[in-house]
């Protein structure tokens, strides 16, 4: 089937807000479809041939930690997110600063970053840290946001790194959950957290990447 073809007189900005804008897509002659975006109107990713060179909105990371004479345990913490009005299970994620750039490999160091203001963990040159994917959309239907996957095993002689007192701006957090690979099972069979709470879709790919065992590979 041949796809639309959209270019820029068809895209016009109908919200332009700060963090966020809303854009009606004219696909065919009095079709629309809608979508909300981070970006500014060029850098759309609808208007672009190729997704392999577009740099995502944002970074999620799966954070396995080797503590000596324990089990390894994924990291996960309690955040409380506004659009659903609870804390839910979550994973330490944030936005690409422009800071990032500066770096060389953007998404390494964004999540480095964010690693350390939301677990108080510095990742170390012995520590492995690697991109999984580098785009993922999270909600294609309504958003081009996406999010790049990343995985890091870090070392740890203790849990007394662990803290939340990096937290910025409208973050909110409510402590860590460290699952074993048990705990991730049980937690993706019954579709809730512990609490009852239903948790990302970031947070079930993250239990996956950890109980299928492929962190180790």
């Amino acid at each position: 089937m041949k796809k639309p073809v959209i270019t820029e007189k068809n895209v016009t900005e109908i919200l332009d807000k700060k963090f966020i804008h809303v854009y009606d897509i004219e696909f065919e002659p009095g079709r629309h479809y809608y979508a909300a975006s981070r970006k500014a109107k060029d850098n759309l990713v609808c208007l672009q041939e190729k997704h392999a060179d577009i740099l995502p909105d944002a970074v999620s990371c799966f954070v396995i930690l080797e503590v000596k004479d324990q089990k390894p345990v994924l990291l996960t913490f309690h955040e409380y997110r506004y659009p659903t009005g609870q804390f839910i299970l979550s994973i330490p994620s944030g936005l690409i600063d422009p800071s990032d750039t500066e770096y060389g490999d953007a998404i390494i160091a964004a999540s480095i970053r964010e690693i350390h203001e939301e677990t108080g963990i510095v990742i170390k040159d012995t520590d492995r840290i690697t991109k999984i994917s580098h785009l993922n959309f999270n909600t294609p239907g309504m958003t081009d946001e996406s999010t790049a996957l990343v995985c890091a095993v870090v070392t740890l002689p203790d849990l007394s790194e662990l803290s939340q007192a990096g937290a910025e701006g409208s973050e909110i957090f409510d402590g860590f959950t460290l699952l074993t690979e048990e705990d991730a099972r049980r937690i993706l069979k019954q579709g809730t957290d512990d609490h009852g709470s239903y948790y990302p879709m970031v947070t079930w790919a993250a239990m996956t990447y950890f109980v299928t065992g492929l962190w180790r590979q």
